[in-house]
């Protein structure tokens, strides 16, 4: 029993808590979604509460841990100790466990067995990440540092001439083959654009041999685990849909192509994303919220030459989608018009993320 021993004897009393807007509040909860999130975290501050004779944490993703072993003697182990919490991080479900008055677990598959809360994690808002981010006093230095490398809790704490490698070192733990390293590389280099999975697989066996079925799969992987996201077109389901990615700043770390419209798109949408799941498409309409018939432009360089071609896109989709509200969102303008009777916000990001 040398593993379950040595996981006894953690304490994560001393580990300093970042405060996210999202906490563990049912014993029995299921953390679910994408690589360094912040889920360990989360378990962490709930592991506060108690003492630490009073839980047991298992990490089987820590190669030093030996699943054979703790699966043949978990249950007895829990029954020896006075033990009110058991925590199993990147747990497969691949074995029995007891049941106690807690039970936390840390998961990749979309799963709520009977008892438990599903409790999704995402990356950190711009809220949060100001929370997180002590060395930017200046909002915008906070913006270029959240732009530029993402919304990971981690990369925010690290110095900035090891982010863009940390940020690699993440997507090598996620791609299972360097086969799944290339995929994921086309699949960033995708962000903002309207590509079929078809186009996007036709474009992938130029670069490495790969099965049509075992991409699809894999897409479809990576969607239910909410790494990627595939907004449709409004009104038209069957239409090419949207890609987009959990953390903007993987284009980075993987490209030195600059495509600062799609990663600042991809950024915008993310908030977007944490406030409203109706989120689609329009032509020349970058996102439409269909429950507040809300329209949002993405520019980061706006400037008063726009105006005129932005009222003739909104005007063109008024009668389809109704809309009564639009937000042109930049880098660093902000300035209102009105269409007709429509008033048009333009905002810089860390600004309407802020609202």
């Amino acid at each position: 029993m040398k593993t379950l021993e040595t996981c006894y004897e953690m304490d994560f009393g001393k580990i300093n808590f970042l405060e996210r807007k999202t906490r563990i509040t049912h014993p029995k909860t299921i953390l679910m979604g994408p690589p360094k999130c912040g889920k360990s975290y989360l378990i962490y501050d709930y592991l506060s509460n108690f003492k630490a004779n009073e839980y047991l944490y298992l990490d089987l993703a820590d190669v030093r841990n030996n699943k054979e072993e703790i699966a043949l003697n978990l249950k007895e182990f829990v029954k020896q100790h006075p033990i009110k919490v058991l925590v199993l991080e990147n747990f497969e479900f691949d074995f029995e466990f007891p049941l106690l008055d807690s039970v936390i677990i840390s998961t990749f598959h979309e799963i709520s067995p009977k008892g438990f809360k599903s409790l999704w994690v995402n990356s950190l808002d711009f809220e949060e990440f100001l929370l997180h981010d002590h060395k930017h006093q200046n909002i915008t230095h906070a913006f270029n540092q959240f732009f530029k490398y993402g919304n990971l809790p981690e990369t925010v704490l690290i110095d900035e001439h090891k982010k863009i490698k940390q940020l690699q070192d993440i997507l090598r733990i996620f791609a299972k083959s360097s086969s799944h390293l290339e995929i994921l590389r086309m699949l960033f280099e995708s962000l903002d654009e309207k590509k079929s999975i078809h186009q996007l697989f036709i474009a992938l066996k130029n670069r490495i041999k790969l099965s049509k079925d075992s991409f699809y799969a894999l897409c479809k992987e990576y969607e239910k685990s909410r790494m990627l996201f595939f907004v449709e077109k409004f009104n038209q389901p069957k239409a090419v849909k949207k890609l987009y990615c959990y953390n903007h700043g993987f284009l980075t770390a993987i490209s030195h192509a600059k495509k600062f419209k799609n990663e600042f798109t991809n950024m915008v949408f993310l908030e977007l994303y944490y406030r409203h799941k109706d989120i689609y498409y329009l032509d020349s309409i970058d996102f439409y919220i269909k429950s507040k018939k809300k329209a949002i432009f993405c520019i980061p360089f706006f400037n008063d030459m726009l105006i005129s071609s932005i009222k003739k896109r909104v005007s063109l989709q008024l009668k389809e989608s109704e809309i009564k509200e639009v937000f042109i969102i930049t880098v660093g303008t902000t300035q209102t018009f009105f269409i007709d009777t429509i008033k048009v916000e333009v905002r810089p990001f860390y600004e309407w993320a802020l609202s």
